[in-house]
């Protein structure tokens, strides 16, 4: 085993750093299939809804779970991408993620973006200035719906450039349907919360997942130890909802930031790591891996 192999290095697919698609395409938050059955409310709808509310894990959810969530999530279930409900694996002020068993008996996490109850001042930096969200302004509506679309997309271009992350499976409305990497109660856990064995080569992968999603387009934007989770031996990079495009006008000042997070980690893992070292390493995409 190489030492790379160790934590699961993967190689990039075919094609690699080319085709990653428009970095100023359009992000749809026009209404979706959700919408139109939350409107219609057929009996059939109305039944899914009730049985979903009465559900332990989503009681605690009805003052802030409105009907065209629920609409997206059987619209999930009716495409197939969710059989039946687990409970909780986190919740927080923008969203809650699930455990659910999906297609061909597959263990996914569903993430649920809060609609009405979630404060998005801390996104704003995230979102201004990006031109995939020109036009939406301050509709709570339209930022989350257009959030958890560009979540899926960064998790889509990340992947298909050979950095490991969830693999995104479904987005509808502002549910999100992705791998789930690690059951419940064998949950992979954050670099912070382990003790690092090989903080050398562990810190290799890291630095060339960095460029891998550099050279893809994307700054993370929030990367360090809290947002790196290692499980069956594999560094999994996690939390890519805020990750901007190169061009957005902050993108230079979050990758600093991301060097500086992930130098830091690593330097108190007892390995010399500078900050701009790391910078010119990642932003160095034509150099051989």
């Amino acid at each position: 085993m190489s030492d790379r192999e160790e934590y699961g290095l993967l190689a990039p697919e075919e094609g690699e750093g080319e085709g990653f698609g428009d970095e100023w395409e359009a992000i749809d938050v026009s209404d979706t299939e959700a919408d139109r059955i939350a409107r219609k409310r057929d009996r059939e709808f109305a039944e899914f809804r009730k049985r979903l509310k009465d559900a332990d894990q989503f009681k605690v959810e009805q003052s802030v779970f409105d009907d065209a969530t629920f609409a997206a999530i059987y619209k999930l279930v009716q495409d197939g991408h969710i059989e039946a409900f687990g409970g909780p694996i986190s919740t927080g002020k923008e969203a809650n993620v699930y455990e659910a068993l999906g297609d061909d008996d597959r263990d996914v996490a569903v993430k649920i973006y809060r609609v009405n109850a979630s404060n998005f001042q801390q996104m704003r930096e995230y979102l201004e200035g990006d031109p995939r969200f020109e036009g939406i302004g301050s509709d709570k509506k339209k930022v989350v719906l257009a959030w958890t679309k560009k979540e899926f997309a960064n998790l889509r271009r990340a992947k298909a450039a050979g950095v490991r992350v969830p693999e995104p499976i479904a987005v509808e409305r502002n549910v999100l349907v992705m791998e789930l990497v690690g059951l419940v109660e064998d949950r992979a856990r954050r670099l912070a919360e382990v003790e690092v064995q090989n903080p050398e080569t562990a810190f290799e992968v890291v630095r060339e997942y960095m460029r891998r999603l550099y050279g893809a387009g994307l700054v993370h934007g929030d990367l360090s130890e809290y947002n790196l989770i290692i499980h069956d031996g594999e560094l999994v990079v996690i939390d890519l909802g805020q990750a901007v495009t190169v061009h957005h006008p902050n993108a230079a000042d979050f990758l600093e930031r991301d060097c500086r997070n992930v130098a830091a980690f690593f330097t108190r893992q007892g390995i010399d790591v500078d900050p701009d070292d790391l910078h010119e390493f990642v932003t160095a995409v034509d150099a051989e891996p």
